[in-house]
């Protein structure tokens, strides 16, 4: 037991027993001590420093191991005489440290706190879904409005999760990492909110001041490349769509020939959204807010396979699945293959939500579109491996991205949509 370890006592008590009892006490208290030296006598073993917390909570646990076990196993006994001089003793503080009630412990609060952090998260997105669905609103404004609710579940998600890491890393004795305290401030909730990033921190690089000539520029060729994107949409794409098939219940080389004619102007429209959006506006953005960091994307037109692109393309979305679902599968013993897959599912579920909610429509085709992207991975790792050029891989990249995937898409969730039109009519 604890009181067995100080020197001092057992030097005294020692003297008392020597003069009270008889050899068989005198070896009882002998084997005592060699027990208590390895587990303390309850199959409990000591930790290395006793000077620290972590020997308070082993004594409180050696005690009542001892006290239950003589209870348990001599409950039909008459306690000797030395049991009941070395267990509990007086001279033992019987409050050794800082507890809390159990109904007002922290452990309850955070539970409080995460209920409603998960609550708050689902009603982010749960909420728009209902507005759409009810409302029948436009698709396009059902698509902003979804991507928007995204945008702020992710941020919220990086918020809670990033700020639990801190405190937890602020508690450890390793804090290698830890680039800044833990200070939560509404300042930087407010600025991580509207900028342009998914992961939070407490501070960002910061540049000296705003060009104003250079926001006036860009915004330029905000609005020329919009209007561009809109007139290749209703000039080329909407007349080949409304004059084709399902692609999956018509004819097929017809659904071909209708894929094939769709894939350019197509891929014209996803540049002009792609400049748009990850270049023009979120510079415009990070320029008003003097954020430094403007790795939005990469090169992923020169990528070699499919999993470059899926680094490359998209560097915000990228960043919060490396920083908030990959490495976090690792370091719960997840295989790196299965935290892969489950990277690619939170991005089909989201993908579905942006585009099968707008349309009133869960055929669960972008789903189906993302999920593929997972044995594509493997088939263009392999061949790129196997012929050793990068043109191989960037060739077999851009025919899975412009013919067998965005073009097919538009189709399907066209006519899916026309045909739910027609039977509501």
């Amino acid at each position: 037991m604890a009181i067995s370890e100080s020197p001092e006592i057992l030097g005294s008590t020692a003297t008392v027993i020597s003069t009270s009892h008889s050899d068989s006490d005198l070896d009882l208290l002998s084997l005592r001590r060699r027990t208590t030296n390895a587990t303390n006598g309850a199959g409990i073993r000591a930790p290395d420093n006793s000077g620290n917390g972590e020997a308070v909570d082993y004594q409180d646990r050696v005690e009542s191991a001892n006290f239950t076990s003589n209870v348990g196993e001599k409950a039909n006994e008459i306690p000797t005489s030395s049991d009941i001089r070395f267990t509990y003793r007086p001279c033992v503080p019987a409050h050794r440290r800082i507890k809390e009630s159990p109904l007002s412990s922290d452990a309850i609060f955070k539970q409080v706190v995460v209920f409603l952090h998960v609550i708050i998260s689902t009603t982010v997105v749960l909420y728009p879904v209902i507005v759409i669905l009810r409302c029948d609103s436009a698709f396009l404004s059902g698509v902003a409005l979804m991507l928007f609710a995204c945008i702020v579940w992710l941020k919220l998600v990086s918020y809670a999760h990033t700020n639990n890491d801190m405190r937890a890393l602020a508690k450890s004795p390793e804090k290698r990492g830890a680039d800044h305290m833990h200070d939560v401030s509404f300042k930087s909730l407010v600025y991580f909110m509207v900028a342009p990033t998914l992961c939070y921190q407490p501070s960002y690089p910061r540049t000296p001041a705003v060009r104003k000539s250079w926001v006036v520029r860009q915004s330029i060729k905000l609005i020329i490349f919009t209007g561009l994107m809109g007139f290749i949409i209703e000039q080329y794409i909407n007349p080949i769509v409304q004059n084709s098939q399902h692609p999956l219940k018509g004819n097929l080389l017809y659904a071909i020939e209708r894929v094939l004619k769709l894939s350019v102007p197509n891929l014209y429209v996803w540049l002009c959204m792609f400049y748009c959006f990850f270049h023009l506006w979120l510079n415009i953005l990070a320029e008003l807010l003097r954020f430094g960091d403007r790795e939005f994307y990469k090169d992923w037109w020169n990528a070699k396979t499919v999993e470059e692109y899926w680094r490359m393309w998209n560097m915000p979305v990228h960043k919060w699945m490396v920083r908030h679902i990959y490495f976090p599968c690792l370091r719960n013993g997840i295989p790196k293959g299965v935290a892969v897959i489950i990277a690619f599912l939170v991005s089909a579920l989201f993908h579905e939500l942006c585009i099968a909610v707008p349309c009133h429509i869960f055929k669960l085709w972008a789903f189906i579109g993302i999920m593929f992207q997972v044995p594509l991975v493997l088939i263009t790792n392999y061949l790129q491996n196997k012929f050793r050029s990068s043109m191989v891989g960037n060739m077999i990249f851009w025919f899975f991205f412009c013919i067998l995937g965005q073009p097919m898409c538009v189709l399907l969730y066209y006519h899916d949509l026309m045909n739910r039109k027609g039977r509501a009519d």
